[in-house]
């Protein structure tokens, strides 16, 4: 299994012009290796349905497709895997659900955090948050460039930072170690949200080739 190294997140609470299905054709289109869907909004019957449109722009295109924390939705809708939260569901509960054969990432915010992740079984470890963001409400400080090359020359499993990475800071992070980036305002809030995920593409493809699991 290998794990892409762009990750472009849905948001419609960062933005309001473009919905979850069409922010995902756009980030299809513009090269994203994984397409994941989170709304903390939804009703779950609302989620389910959305996650079903989701999935099948994903599989049209070729794009892997993870559902956020909902391991029941993810498997109901043949999703590639789902992503769990510190918060949410723990990852041998989200294995057990969607099956060996599916992805599960993990969030992490410190190294301790990310070596659980790996030993519980998570396919990636989802970093951050690297530098600050306003996608998300965050209580902690940022994590930065130094903890995140750490993490990375630790882990064994893909490392895919996340948090106020932007096109002005992506090499860098690359640089840094991880193996991809995870990405919301950058491609869900940029006018041109195709365009967005193109030019991000370009600067992870730069990365060398490890990541296979």
């Amino acid at each position: 299994m290998t794990i892409g190294r762009l990750h472009v997140i849905t948001d419609v609470a960062v933005q309001t012009r473009f919905s979850h299905d069409e922010l995902t054709e756009m980030a299809c289109d513009g090269g994203a290796d994984v397409v994941q869907l989170r709304d903390k909004t939804m009703t779950p019957e609302a989620f389910a349905e959305s996650a079903r449109r989701v999935a099948g722009i994903c599989r049209a295109h070729g794009v892997t497709f993870i559902v956020n924390d909902r391991a029941d939705v993810a498997r109901s809708v043949e999703a590639s895997g789902v992503h769990v939260g510190r918060t949410d569901r723990s990852i041998r509960d989200a294995r057990a659900l969607v099956g060996p054969g599916a992805i599960v990432g993990a969030s992490a915010g410190t190294l301790e955090e990310a070596l659980e992740a790996e030993s519980e079984g998570a396919d990636y470890v989802g970093f951050g948050h690297i530098f600050a963001t306003a996608s998300k409400s965050k209580s902690t400080s940022p994590v930065g460039l130094d903890a995140l090359a750490r993490v990375a020359s630790r882990v064994r499993v893909p490392v895919i930072a996340i948090g106020g990475i932007s096109e002005a800071n992506a090499r860098s992070v690359m640089d840094a170690g991880a193996w991809g980036i995870a990405v919301i305002g950058a491609v869900c809030g940029a006018n041109d949200p195709r365009a967005a995920t193109e030019r991000l593409r370009a600067i992870v493809e730069t990365r060398g080739t490890r990541g296979s699991i």
